[in-house]
């Protein structure tokens, strides 16, 4: 479950319709009713923020977001995306992590949602960070 006041139009969450879940853009919040409405290409439907889940970032969600890797010699990984990295320890550990916008750096020490890293980027750079 996501808390309402985590999630802001254009994150991408996991929705619960019905028990079948399905990734989709958040495209509006009510915040008086505290429901979210979410588009997964043909569909749109509003969701209660109960019904919404993180999607862990991974190897494919980053590369989903248009995200270049690149595995150093001592085997860290860097992920780029124009001036802004990720750095993880090892392939596929992403319970640790670094992220750098020029001189702002952030180590994150647990594992985090798509929705997350868009809210991380965004305060970062100022940009919104979207699938290619």
């Amino acid at each position: 479950m996501i808390r309402f006041q985590d999630i802001k139009v254009g994150d991408i969450v996991q929705a619960d319709f019905e028990g079948q879940r399905f990734d989709g853009e958040v495209t509006e919040l009510d915040h008086e009713d505290k429901q979210v409405y979410i588009r997964n290409g043909d569909q749109e439907n509003w969701f209660e923020a109960t019904d919404l889940y993180p999607i862990a970032v991974d190897d494919p969600q980053l590369q989903k977001l248009g995200f270049e890797k690149h595995v150093n010699a001592d085997k860290t990984v860097k992920y780029m995306r124009g001036p802004f990295r990720i750095m993880i320890p090892s392939e596929g550990l992403f319970n640790e992590f670094e992220i750098w916008y020029r001189e702002d750096r952030r180590h994150i020490h647990h594992s985090i949602g798509v929705h997350e890293l868009q809210n991380f980027y965004h305060q970062m750079t100022k940009v919104d960070l979207t699938r290619v």
